[in-house]
């Protein structure tokens, strides 16, 4: 149903930093990096301001309002007009990219400033906020394509914005290319939802999807399922398209914030939610989904435990977070998977800028192995990262602990042992977190540099992440978005929740033990483990395989038959015989062409009696 409140000029919320990027990108080399920064921070920050406006004004929103400014495409059946719509679903993703945006920009304008390209740098930024919010507003899945398309091309531009290092223009082109192969998937989506319900607008689709009884088997609808969980494990970086996200962080610290938490990854989880009509109509695709993400969250987490890099152990906890959000999704605890959204927006910037204020604080150094003891050196950017530890970590009564409970209840209501698996997985998160913390904060410092705590404009952002990240988890998300989804997690079990609370506590104190108090016991630990310990620390050799099975034989394919067989053999093969052909013929006539009066006259001479002698020997034959 439609809301029938007035226009609410929706069109601003991404116009606004899409005109930041105009400004910058256009004119920002002249305008100086005072007003690079109120312009990049000021668009966002605005949009932010109409957010709540909107919101506000249109609450208690019990119904979807739709805004429509005109006809995009229209050809016979195929009608999609360019429609912006909110509802609670929206709002709370709007509030989200804006709220969590605006933080990351005035932090990236102390963190960046002494960096080449700034203007370029934030006119990428407010780009990459236009096509969030374009995506998130969208009423039709071809609106949110575009979007979708966007931040993909968004985050090339960013993790490669250090473009003579080429490290980080790999990781660009991995992001994107990876990514491609995951919209590959939705693009095929869109074509067989208009086959199969007329029209791409989500109200249509929707409205139709509710009708539909739950497929039995593998139908249509589950393949339309499954062509979208292909487009979100691209997005989301869920397996097994999650490979291009830990390299991610070659771009500058707080694009991988806002990749991380307030766009971009989010993309995928919100894609699946909107879609809620359809997925509770293909139980087989639901299960897929709810495997995806627990597979993801377990393999990330693995992984996270043995990475030393800061913002690499960071980046698989992203990944295991996500998975954590598609099992909510798989269950059917959509809003639980939002909570946890939004929650994990919250300490994963945190994380983020936090990694970023140590980095700054070491002149760049991200390796943990030569960090420690910084705790009294930079107690503000301890302190507020301490906020996002015990959040990601599951300690009640901070935020991750309200959505991380709410998704292992409904787990547990799903599939008892996805409960228990989930669990370990919430304790090893709570583990390589603490492990990250303490090898970082405790102890002794291990460093070459000398460590200074990062300006006001950055730890002020952090500190208001810190509050969000503590009391995050009593925003009630899930009643909140009740009018919007049919399904619930499981009911409450103090027993269950006391036994993951209990997982995350056993991680952390783990991890003191390990890192604090016998230190030298995770390197006896590593070297007993021998080759397990070696496939963990390399990434299951995921990379490998890919570029051995797939990478490798595509350029080499390319390489001997595209170039060297078909281009160069048969292509230039012909054009180039072509003109070896012309120039033999030149050569044999161009010794005709003497300048000698002479020779020509002989030549002359001699054709005259060749026509005269063929002309003889036919009158003789007619003859």
């Amino acid at each position: 149903m439609h809301s029938l409140h007035s226009s609410q000029s929706l069109w601003l919320i991404p116009v606004l930093p899409l005109l930041g990027f105009l400004i910058n990108g256009l004119l920002g080399k002249r305008l100086g990096k005072g007003a690079v920064s109120l312009v990049a921070v000021g668009t966002v920050a605005a949009s932010f301001a109409w957010v709540l406006k909107c919101i506000s004004a249109l609450m208690p929103l019990e119904h979807s309002h739709i805004e429509t400014y005109g006809t995009w495409i229209a050809s016979g059946a195929l009608n999609i007009p360019v429609e912006l719509a909110i509802d609670r679903l929206t709002a709370v993703m709007l509030l989200v990219v804006t709220g969590i945006g605006s933080l990351i920009h005035i932090y990236a304008t102390g963190y960046m400033s002494h960096e080449e390209g700034y203007e370029r740098f934030f006119a990428y930024l407010n780009l990459f906020m236009f096509f969030m919010l374009t995506l998130v507003l969208a009423n039709n899945y071809l609106l949110l394509f575009v979007g979708w398309e966007g931040v993909g091309l968004c985050s090339y531009l960013l993790i490669g914005f250090y473009y003579l290092k080429l490290s980080a223009t790999n990781a660009g082109n991995k992001a994107f290319i990876v990514n491609r192969i995951g919209d590959f998937g939705f693009s095929l989506a869109m074509f067989l939802i208009f086959v199969h319900f007329g029209s791409l607008s989500f109200p249509a689709v929707f409205e139709k999807a509710k009708a539909l009884s739950p497929e039995s088997g593998f139908g249509w609808l589950t393949a339309i399922c499954l062509l979208l969980l292909v487009g979100a494990t691209g997005k989301s970086a869920q397996v097994p398209l999650y490979v291009w996200l830990p390299d991610a962080m070659e771009g500058p610290t707080p694009v991988s914030a806002l990749i991380h938490a307030a766009t971009m990854v989010t993309a995928g989880v919100y894609m699946v939610a909107r879609s809620a009509a359809l997925f509770v109509n293909a139980p087989i695709a639901m299960e897929v989904v709810a495997y995806v993400g627990l597979i993801t969250a377990v393999l990330a987490a693995t992984i996270g435990i043995t990475q030393f890099d800061i913002k690499k152990v960071f980046a698989y906890s992203t990944v295991s977070q996500l998975g954590y959000m598609f099992l909510a999704l798989g269950c059917g605890a959509f809003s639980a998977g939002i909570f946890h959204v939004v929650t994990h927006a919250f300490f994963k910037a945190l994380l983020f800028l936090g990694a970023g204020s140590v980095i700054h604080a070491l002149e760049g150094e991200q390796d943990i192995r030569h960090m420690g003891g910084l705790r009294s050196k930079i107690p503000v950017t301890f302190l507020t990262l301490a906020c996002a530890w015990v959040a990601i970590a599951g300690v009640p009564p901070f935020s991750g602990f309200h959505s991380k409970d709410e998704i292992l209840l409904a787990a547990h209501h799903h599939h008892p042992w996805m409960y228990w698996v989930g669990v370990i997985t919430a304790g090893m998160t709570a583990f390589y977190v603490s492990r990250c913390m303490f090898m970082t904060f405790f102890g002794e410092y291990r460093g070459h540099h000398h460590p200074h705590e990062s300006p006001w404009v950055m730890t002020g952002p952090l500190a208001v992440l810190a509050v969000l990240s503590l009391a995050g988890g009593y925003t009630h998300i899930p009643q909140f978005l009740e009018p919007v989804f049919p399904l619930k997690g499981g009911e409450h079990d103090s027993t269950l929740v006391a036994i993951s609370v209990a997982a995350g506590l056993a991680g952390i104190a783990l991890a003191w033990f390990l890192y604090v108090l016998s230190p030298e016991t995770p390197k006896s630990i590593a070297s007993a483990l021998g080759g397990l310990y070696r496939a963990v620390y390399n990434k299951y050799y995921v990379d490998e395989v890919y570029y051995g099975t797939i990478v490798h034989p595509l350029v080499d394919g390319s390489k001997s038959i595209l170039w060297k067989g078909l281009d160069a053999g048969i292509v230039d093969g012909a054009v180039n015989g072509a003109g070896t052909l012309a120039r033999m013929i030149g050569g044999i006539t161009r010794r005709f062409q003497t300048g000698n009066i002479r020779s020509y006259a002989a030549w002359v001479v001699l054709g005259s009696l060749l026509v005269l002698a063929a002309m003889t020997a036919m009158g003789g034959s007619s003859l």
